[in-house]
């Protein structure tokens, strides 16, 4: 006997049919994520990461970084040392070298005999700091200040003799060089470029998680007190797991990740993140879950 469907039935069963199949039809187009974070001190063993926030982005959180820099500008190094109430000469070395930095060991080695004689104040700080040295070999000037004035070429000529000894010194006893840096606290202009730059970077952190809320967030989740996370109900495509404003931390070990992943319909990626896929500072990670 066979089975009449009447207006009503049909549309019951339509209703019925269309109010069930979008449930069904999302189960199967979304995928998750499960991921564990641990981090691993220098010589220690691996710790979860408990109760950091992380996010799921559609753009890196560096690439989006790189964006709100676009309406951040750095801070302009050039513009700070033209800025600063020091010597010509010692501004122009800032220049050259790409760096008000004027203190630790990378500093003092990175100092010519030239550069301490022609520049002022590092000439002060070698002298002030040598001041052992003399009488045991150190050159001794033998121009006069009187004849300045008096007879300028005798002193000139004295002057010019004078700086090629102690060029000639230096040269001679690198190690001399070495902890200048103690008598120039005062006359460092990094502290306050450090300050900043810091200052830049936050106002580019700001920047860039209102950027990525406004136009890449995805999902939020904080891990378990075992480091585990999850995003559920992803739509496929390609994602990024991130942080913004927190670090993971053991010991000597601050790390962050920027984290590709790819959600298929209807799967779960797993992520392990850890020391080795963690980001670097100004890149992003190159591994990935496909």
């Amino acid at each position: 006997m066979s089975t009449i469907f009447r207006p009503r039935t049909l549309v019951l069963f339509a209703v019925s049919f269309l109010a069930a199949f979008p449930a069904h039809l999302a189960a199967q187009s979304t995928g998750q994520i499960e991921f564990v974070a641990v981090v691993t001190p220098s010589g220690g063993q691996p710790e979860p990461v408990r109760q950091l926030t992380f996010y799921l982005l559609r753009k890196s959180v560096e690439d989006i970084r790189a964006e709100a820099a676009q309406s951040t500008p750095a801070a302009d190094l050039d513009k700070f040392i033209d800025g600063l109430d020091v010597s010509a000469e010692l501004k122009a070395w800032m220049h050259k070298h790409r760096s008000v930095r004027l203190n630790g060991d990378e500093f003092t080695k990175s100092l010519t005999a030239d550069d301490i004689v022609d520049i002022h104040e590092f000439f002060k700080a070698y002298m002030d700091h040598n001041e052992a040295y003399r009488g045991a070999g150190f050159p001794e000037p033998k121009f006069k200040a009187k004849d300045k004035t008096a007879n300028p070429e005798k002193y000139q000529d004295q002057k010019d003799e004078y700086e090629a000894a102690i060029r000639k010194f230096v040269a001679g006893h690198l190690e001399s060089v070495k902890g200048i840096d103690l008598e120039m606290v005062d006359v460092n202009p990094y502290p306050k470029w450090e300050s900043l730059e810091h200052k830049q970077s936050q106002n580019l952190d700001t920047r860039a998680f209102q950027l990525a809320g406004e136009r890449y967030f995805v999902a939020r989740t904080e891990t378990s007190l075992d480091g585990r996370g999850s995003f559920s109900g992803v739509a496929p495509g390609r994602y990024w797991i991130g942080m913004f404003g927190a670090e993971a931390i053991s010991g000597d070990v601050h790390l962050r990740w920027d984290f590709p992943v790819t959600v298929r319909p209807g799967q779960t990626a797993s992520v392990e993140l850890s020391n080795l896929n963690a980001a670097q500072p100004g890149a992003t990670a190159q591994n990935s879950v496909n």
